[in-house]
């Protein structure tokens, strides 16, 4: 029986690249909750699910594209360094507003004297996911 459209499900879940990493998981914290069918997870996640019972588990792996996306090269910008008050190390995370005013979240690739590199691809872009995946719990939607 497939969980239907609307209903709250809770699942347990261990995230890991292919070369073993572990990105994310919620051992040792309440399981992740969300309403299937509402787009609140990535569309391979919700889709290796839908088909569980509670208590079942699985092992998926989510190609980049129905992940995160392939990585877009034109998201990778370099800004003068005058743009921050102090330079940035390799590998933070900044925050910068856009001219119409959104928030936008970026990683710093690189920084000379004169450029900071940024990569406003989502940092688990061009990378396929292995989740396993345990449905703890089901419920109506409120």
């Amino acid at each position: 029986m497939s969980i239907p459209e609307g209903m709250t499900v809770r699942v347990h879940y261990r995230g890991t690249l292919d070369d073993g990493t572990e990105f994310d998981s919620s051992i040792g914290r309440d399981p992740l909750e969300f309403t299937v069918g509402a787009g609140q997870v990535i569309a391979g996640f919700e889709a290796a699910i839908v088909d569980l019972q509670v208590g079942d588990s699985t092992t998926v792996t989510i190609p980049a594209q129905d992940a995160y996306g392939e990585l877009v090269p034109e998201a990778i910008q370099t800004v003068p360094m005058e743009a921050f008050a102090e330079e940035p190390p390799v590998g933070a995370m900044v925050e910068l507003a856009a001219p119409d005013g959104r928030r936008l979240a970026a990683s710093v690739a690189e920084v000379s004297e004169e450029a900071v590199t940024l990569d406003f691809n989502h940092p688990l872009a061009g990378q396929a996911l292995t989740f396993e995946l345990e449905l703890v719990g089901t419920s109506q939607a409120d």
